[in-house]
């Protein structure tokens, strides 16, 4: 009974905690301390598992929420070297003859930068790979149809799940929001979870593009467990707690051009 009403009260606590950073109050564990009237050590623990949760990040003395996609302008600035080596990695498994299936996000752009001169089928849902790859004659280009997502370059709905379910891909490449130590991957925007779902379903081998900042990264929508992938290229060793979890479910962990699992 004790164990029960601790964690209602610890859920509530974490609710209040988000609800006063999304509302832009106060972020320092000393300001949510007297908030909600407990002690900076419980705090910390509040804040430690809201991260591995992936619904804020920690900083200095205090924690951010993640207010939904940046503009894909903005992230394609960050960590580039970081995903210039995972689409080194994740090229270099492609043969060419073979058919492609590109996710949104920056990641699967850096990746499409590696394909020029291939003979290749690129298939995407990826606004930005589709420039990438149009005036490259040797490759096939499949541009999936749905709804633009104007500010994140993608298209969406379900005209687009209805393309992929007419297609099969030898190799998907996928990209996320945040990779919990369970192994599971999340996505930060609702819309997108069905089309990566159905991407999944039409892909042979299925590929994770995820560099460190990833894990556990953010996100509250479930895309798929580790059962669906069968490859994770990451930049840096992945914690203990993922990498087991991956491991369990037969996932093949590379690192900058090493295997780790």
């Amino acid at each position: 009974m004790t164990s029960t009403v601790h964690d209602v009260l610890a859920e509530r606590r974490h609710q209040l905690i988000l609800r006063a950073l999304r509302s832009g109050g106060p972020a320092a564990v000393t300001d949510l301390s007297e908030q909600l009237g407990v002690s900076p050590a419980t705090i910390r623990r509040d804040l430690v598992k809201l991260e591995e949760d992936g619904l804020l990040t920690r900083v200095h003395g205090g924690a951010v929420v993640d207010e939904g996609d940046q503009p894909f302008a903005e992230v394609a600035e960050v960590r580039v070297p970081e995903k210039d080596a995972i689409a080194v990695c994740a090229a270099a498994m492609i043969e060419d003859g073979q058919s492609v299936l590109l996710d949104i996000g920056t990641t699967a752009f850096r990746l499409a930068r590696q394909l020029h001169g291939r003979r290749l089928t690129v298939i995407t849902s990826n606004l930005v790979v589709y420039e990438e790859l149009a005036d490259d004659e040797g490759i096939e280009l499949v541009l999936l149809g749905g709804m633009v997502r104007r500010e994140y370059r993608s298209l969406v709905g379900f005209l687009t799940e209805d393309n992929l379910r007419q297609l099969h891909a030898d190799w998907l490449f996928l990209g996320t929001s945040g990779v919990r130590p369970g192994g599971q991957v999340m996505d930060t925007t609702v819309v997108e979870v069905p089309v990566k779902r159905a991407m999944i379903k039409a892909g042979d081998k299925v590929v994770l593009l995820a560099d460190a900042a990833k894990f556990p990264g953010t996100g509250m929508a479930k895309v798929c467990g580790p059962e669906d992938l069968d490859v994770v290229v990451t930049n840096a060793p992945v914690n203990a707690a993922t990498r087991s979890s991956l491991e369990e479910a037969g996932v093949e962990v590379v690192v900058a051009g090493k295997v780790q699992a």
